[in-house]
């Protein structure tokens, strides 16, 4: 495979597919089962009936906000979504897209001195798949930022 393949057409966004049906599906069958003990207990009042859905509503939420994380790619730049927050960057404020071995992440080395990590694009269950999409992040950010003025980047595995 090449180290700078062709990048993707634009818009794509990236995110973590597997992990994110794993994280949707539990968080629903972890609410359907709860809310259904909560019902076929007997001896609950209706307060402790509803403290059980509630529970149930915010273990839900914390999964969903786990699978919330992804990488919007357009013309103007990239949107990151993590979990509690979103950024909106333009292409020349990234200097480089890392996903070195044993990263739980992507990180953006920004124009701005700083680090910022991508949890759209993640190793954990899909690897090749998370080196696939670094690659293609990198090559976008390469083609738009500085038109690949200062050539490849050897030190990345990704």
């Amino acid at each position: 495979m090449p180290d700078t393949p062709e990048p993707p057409a634009l818009p794509v966004t990236f995110r973590p597919g597997r992990t994110r049906a794993v994280l949707l599906t539990a968080g629903a069958a972890m609410f359907v089962v709860i809310t259904t003990i909560a019902l076929l207990l007997e001896k609950l009042s209706p307060g402790e009936r509803m403290s059980f859905v509630l529970t149930a509503a915010l273990l839900c939420g914390v999964l969903v906000l786990l699978a919330r994380p992804k990488v919007v790619a357009d013309e103007a730049g990239v949107t990151v979504v993590n979990i509690a927050g979103r950024r909106r960057l333009a292409w020349a404020e990234i200097l480089r897209v890392n996903l070195r071995p044993g990263d739980p992440w992507v990180f953006l080395d920004l124009s701005d001195g700083t680090s910022l990590p991508v949890l759209g694009i993640q190793p954990g269950i899909a690897k090749q798949h998370a080196v696939r999409d670094a690659r293609a992040l990198r090559a976008l950010a390469e083609v738009h930022s500085r038109g690949g003025q200062d050539g490849p980047h050897d030190e990345h595995h990704a």
